[in-house]
């Protein structure tokens, strides 16, 4: 069930689908460079005192560049193809082509459809093969010979995370992607890398209760973890949420990244004596495990007086649509769903199925998102300057884009909102119908301190 009338999901059919500020042009703030005291300057002052990383030497033509740095190859190509449908939908927004999209609904907006700060907005994008170091190389390839002044995209928390630090020593904006893993904005966190997405934390605190309630309090947990990351902070957090509830845990097993075949690791969990296995994986290896820990008959047993049970902690409709009817009543959380029926995520879904054909996954969503956020900071900034766009970013509160009221928080650039605890469809009414939102848990429910997961924003001019 659903708590807030607005946004109740909703199934579609494919027929409905097809059917249907104020810019600081003054002084842009004070900042201590050398310990002298605030230096004021105006906007084209920037230009000779202080450029970082492609200001102002590719921001003073008629067009400026973007990176779109996404997975097109890898176990994560699915997002990575979305995400990149996406970026390509919010810069013809951007240029005031087609429908306008939710910079129809966005609240407050600054965004005019003219381009950014009047200038026409162009793309390069890159492959990061779901691997740090080619998402490092192809995202410096993009800011050193194509002149991107931001970066965004990636679908793995170990590419965000490297991918942040680059452009940190850059000068150069980082908009991510899907980056789930606790660490993004935590211990690795980098004043210059901004998320959107949710992380591990909010998964567990959404998806905790509804695993108590529906499976009982006493229950014994076997994990597959994807080593690395992501896998680490997601397993963490679920066994932190689980554990506090009473449940145990027989033991966490770390799977390789891309490994295509689980049976090695399915097959100990028969006989660990556990009665719910937590998959902690995503995209085609969500898939495979899935899959095949089905095959194996995991759900047709019984372990402990029990059904055994299996749980994907984060779920997207592009993971749902590979597993098929695997995810039959399997629970986990999302970022965003298309069947939400508030006014942004109609207007989203309107958008992107007329360009495309189908309706848009929780990547698509998160990746337009990002790209309409920094555009916006820019326009309230008054000026591509990285230092004051960022500060447009801290602590920017809106509405309007398919989440509920949003906060981009100051302390450690996490967008905090609602959470979706969804599960898989048993009978879906379309080839896109597969995922049942269940509960959203609202915000206040998932925010944390920030100072459990530490970490360090860094310098607002970075230094050499």
């Amino acid at each position: 069930m659903t708590d807030r009338k607005t946004r109740r999901p909703r199934d579609f059919s494919r027929r409905a689908l097809l059917k249907g500020s104020l810019a600081s042009t003054g002084a842009l703030g004070a900042l201590s460079l050398t310990g002298v005291g605030p230096l004021h300057f105006v906007s084209n002052a920037w230009a000779e005192e202080q450029p970082i990383g492609n200001f102002p030497a590719y921001t003073s033509g008629p067009t400026i560049t973007l990176g779109f740095n996404v997975p097109q190859t890898g176990p994560y190509a699915d997002e990575g193809a979305d995400e990149l449908r996406a970026y390509e939908l919010a810069v013809k927004h951007l240029n005031g082509e087609g429908d306008g999209g939710m910079m129809n609904t966005m609240k407050p907006s600054n965004l005019k459809g003219n381009g950014i700060l009047g200038k026409r907005v162009e793309f390069v994008t890159g492959d990061t093969q779901t691997k740090s170091d080619a998402a490092r190389a192809s995202a410096k390839r993009m800011i050193e010979k194509d002149g991107a002044i931001m970066i965004t995209g990636g679908s793995s928390s170990g590419v965000a995370v490297a991918v942040q630090s680059l452009c940190q020593e850059m000068g150069i904006i980082f908009m991510s992607g899907l980056t789930h893993s606790n660490d993004t904005t935590g211990k690795d966190k980098r004043r210059y890398g901004f998320r959107h997405f949710f992380n591990a934390y909010m998964s567990g605190e959404a998806l905790g209760p509804i695993l108590a309630e529906e499976y009982g309090k006493e229950r014994i947990a076997y994990h597959l973890t994807a080593d690395y990351n992501w896998g680490w902070t997601q397993e963490e957090s679920i066994k932190n949420a689980t554990e506090s509830l009473g449940w145990q845990t027989a033991a966490a097993v770390r799977t390789p990244l891309g490994a295509g075949d689980f049976s090695q690791y399915i097959t100990p969990v028969l006989n660990a004596g556990a009665d719910v296995l937590i998959l902690n994986h995503y995209g085609k290896d969500m898939v495979n495990s899935l899959t095949q820990a089905v095959q194996f008959g995991l759900r047709d047993r019984q372990a402990n007086g029990k059904n055994f049970e299996v749980v994907v902690p984060l779920f997207s409709r592009l993971m749902a649509q590979g597993a098929g009817d695997a995810i039959s009543g399997i629970l986990g959380t999302t970022n965003w769903n298309w069947s939400l029926t508030d006014e942004a995520s109609q207007t989203f879904v309107k958008s992107f199925g007329g360009e495309y054909g189908f309706p848009p996954s929780q990547a698509a969503h998160t990746c337009y998102v990002q790209a309409l956020l920094y555009a916006n900071a820019v326009e309230t900034a008054g000026t591509f300057y990285p230092p004051e766009v960022i500060k447009a970013l801290e602590g920017f509160e809106f509405d309007g884009m398919g989440n509920g009221p949003t906060l981009y928080r100051a302390a450690d650039h996490q967008c905090f909102k609602d959470v979706l605890v969804v599960r898989g469809k048993a009978e879906p009414s379309s080839q896109f119908d597969l995922l049942e939102v269940v509960q959203i848990a609202p915000r206040d429910q998932v925010t944390y301190d920030p100072a459990i997961f530490g970490g360090e924003l860094g310098p607002y001019v970075p230094t050499a």
